[in-house]
Parts: C-alpha cells; structure tokens; sequence
C-alpha cells in the first residue's frame, strides 16, 4: 500500500518536471505571456468582462486593464457593451486577435510536437496516457 510519505517525492518530481515543461513552452511563446493567457482564454471561453479576466488571472483588475489597452491599441481585441448589463464592457478577440493566437499556438505545438517525434513509440504511448492521467489530477478537487 502506498503511504503518503511514498507520494511526496512523486508530487516534488512531478511539480518539477511539469514546470520545467512550462517553462520551456514559455520559451517558445511569440508575444508577452499575459497578452498571449487573454487572447487564449477569449479564444477558449469567449467574451468576458475585464474584472473577470482579472480575477481568472489572478492579477489586479489595474493590470489586466493595461493589458487589454496593450491589446486594443493593435487591434487584437474589441470592447462591446454587455448585452446584459450596459454599464459593463465585455472584451472580445477581433479577428487579427484570433490570427494571433493561432501563430503563436502553432510555434509552441511545432516545438512540442518535434520533441515528442523524438521520442520511441512507446514513451509516446505513455505520455499520451498521462495526458489523461494529468487532466484528471488538475481537475481533482482535494
């Protein structure tokens, strides 16, 4: 039976491994790590005020109005009023936005891609199972 104590090392190599990994799909990105988690999550989950941008971020509500003024000046995202409530502005990706996203998604998947066609079929097999595995342990509500 496995003990906590037995687990503890498992969770330090995992939360290592997977920042290193992280870090290196960073490495890759084409543009500023915030402007690129804001037009990810508008592509993923549409529309959303800046306030909720904010908080999904974890930053002040200050920094992620900057941000979105950064990406609103290159014409990446659009502010529409709120359908339902008119006092609010919901921020949208504009197309260039989504062009964006997109380039810069596929230069961090072209990295990812290559390293894993490195890798013998089986350990490809494996990681395609932790992938699952991974998704499941994230989710966890513990």
């Amino acid at each position: 039976m496995t003990t906590q104590t037995d687990i503890a090392p498992l969770a330090a190599d995992l939360r290592i491994a997977v920042g290193e990994l992280i870090r290196r799909l960073r490495s890759e990105n084409l543009f500023p790590l915030t402007q690129t988690w804001v037009l990810g999550r508008l592509d993923r989950e549409g529309a959303a005020s800046v306030s909720d941008l904010a908080q999904a971020l974890r930053v002040r509500p200050q920094s992620m109005a900057q941000t979105i003024g950064d990406l609103e000046a290159e014409g990446m995202v659009a502010r529409n009023p709120d359908p339902n409530d008119r006092r609010r502005a919901l921020v949208s990706l504009t197309p260039a936005g989504r062009a964006r996203i997109e380039e810069d998604r596929a230069v961090r998947e072209g990295w990812l891609v290559k390293a894993l066609e490195e890798l013998p079929e089986a350990d490809r097999e494996t990681v395609e199972r932790a992938v699952g595995i991974l998704s499941r342990l994230a989710a966890a509500d513990v």
